[in-house]
């Protein structure tokens, strides 16, 4: 069977933008695929953390993997720092990467800013990790948004380069999977901004945590135009607000954004956005609920963490100390 790998940072609430864009469709997967799903709790030390909050998060988004149907039972399930072989493996991995390669991703740039020079190096080498945490399991599938799409790229530019360096077919090239209606789910203040953690607004975003009262009052307040909903997606993409809500609907609704069009054309936001509030609490509510059944017990939260991490250890040990062989590192 194929082996899908993905993962999440523990960096602040995740949204309805990362149910949407990748734990709805990792649900799907784990019936198809062997699946290890990981909270990259290491890629989160690019910017500061506070140590007793980053522990939470780790926590919740657990939770929010579990609430939304991953099955810790099933797949592995664990955070990536119980696994010291993802460290192990960045390094090696740096050292047969071009500093060219990571000049070019437009991700650090970006994060970055004007303040290049004083960005920290974990941030400019993420990829390379990421690399690793992928080729560590010999994954073979990355559901991934479009924002991860170079990282992906790199990951296949690393494997290929280690391959023919030491002329093997150890690393497989990983393939990215984009999958779903809504894979960019965009602010609800603000449709040409991709729905954010880190937005300063609570109301550009629905968080996993958010209750029924809530999630009704930002849909609510979700930024729209005058005019009713047109009726064809050509129209419908001139209108980033409307086109949001719509690919929205479609997502939670298993539909396409054509058929939501034809359903609502003609229709005004306040009809559509009641409807909306409809489908919203009764898909995303439950997944509340048992988020806050779950950590309610941080105890056992940290057992499956535990537990999954021990099956990850297993594969991943073994994989490196291939790598090390191959490369000719003295396992004495």
């Amino acid at each position: 069977m194929n082996r899908i790998f993905s993962g999440m940072q523990p960096t602040r609430q995740l949204h309805l933008g990362n149910y949407l864009g990748a734990l709805r469709n990792w649900v799907e997967l784990q019936n198809t695929y062997e699946c290890i799903f990981c909270v990259v709790d290491l890629h989160a030390l690019t910017i500061d953390q506070d140590p007793e909050v980053l522990r939470n998060n780790i926590r919740e988004v657990t939770a929010a993997y579990i609430a939304a149907g991953i099955d810790p039972e099933k797949n592995i399930l664990f955070n990536q720092s119980f696994v010291s072989a993802h460290s192990e493996l960045g390094w090696i991995l740096s050292c047969h990467t071009p500093l060219g390669w990571l000049n070019r991703m437009t991700q650090f740039k970006e994060k970055a800013g004007k303040q290049k020079d004083m960005a920290n190096l974990g941030l400019y080498s993420y990829p390379v990790l990421m690399a690793a945490d992928i080729l560590l399991y010999k994954a073979t599938h990355v559901p991934v948004g479009e924002d991860q799409k170079q990282h992906l790229e790199l990951s296949r530019d690393i494997a290929g380069a280690f391959n023919r360096r030491y002329e093997t077919e150890f690393f497989p090239l990983p393939e990215p999977q984009i999958l779903g209606e809504a894979t960019r789910v965009m602010s609800l203040r603000d449709g040409t901004k991709k729905m954010s953690k880190s937005d300063e607004s609570e109301y550009s975003r629905i968080n996993m945590t958010d209750d029924a009262d809530t999630i009704a009052t930002k849909i609510r307040k979700a930024k729209t135009d005058p005019e009713p909903l047109p009726d064809s997606v050509a129209d419908l993409e001139k209108r980033p607000e409307a086109d949001n809500l719509v690919t929205i609907y479609a997502a939670l609704a298993g539909q396409t954004r054509e058929q939501i069009v034809q359903q609502f054309a003609g229709s005004q936001f306040s009809g559509f956005k009641a409807a909306l509030v409809d489908l919203s609490v009764a898909k995303l509510a439950p997944m509340t609920t048992r988020m806050k059944e779950l950590l309610a017990d941080k105890g056992e939260i940290d057992r499956l963490l535990r537990k999954g991490g021990e099956r990850a250890q297993a594969i991943a040990e073994k994989n490196l100390n291939d790598v090390k062989d191959i490369i000719g590192l003295l396992r004495p």
